[in-house]
């Protein structure tokens, strides 16, 4: 049998708090035995879980994996600014006049993450 993944962990300063950020990103929750000062959190949604572990050293380059987010009710445009009053900020915007494109932002505590086009906005653009 092979094997599958359980967790992405990201290591962070306030797993708490980064933890509670990326539930509002994904409209979820916390897992409900985390607390503030906790050394783990956990983030489920949609069928994947994100496991948040506390570490003393910052984060100090690019990440070499991140997450690509699909809004599902909204455009790309307004989960942009969505996200941005939660706290993350433009890192890369690469989004284009015909529509096309995606923005990298970052959050919290700088972990980079893309924001691409809604499935609507792409089924739109394809026609």
């Amino acid at each position: 049998m092979a094997s599958l993944v359980h967790h992405v962990t990201i290591d962070c300063a306030d797993t708490y708090r980064l933890g509670t950020f990326w539930a509002e990103v994904l409209n979820t929750k916390i897992g409900d035995d985390d607390r503030p000062g906790d050394p783990e959190a956990l983030v489920e949604a949609g069928g994947v879980s994100i496991l948040f572990i506390a570490v003393p050293e910052s984060k100090t380059i690019k990440n070499r994996i991140h997450f690509d987010i699909q809004p599902t009710d909204r455009t790309r445009d307004e989960e942009v600014e969505r996200l941005l009053a939660l706290g993350a900020t433009l890192v890369g915007d690469h989004r284009r006049t015909d529509g096309t494109g995606w923005a990298t932002l970052a959050d919290i505590e700088g972990n980079e993450f893309c924001v691409e086009r809604s499935a609507a906005e792409r089924a739109a653009g394809a026609s």
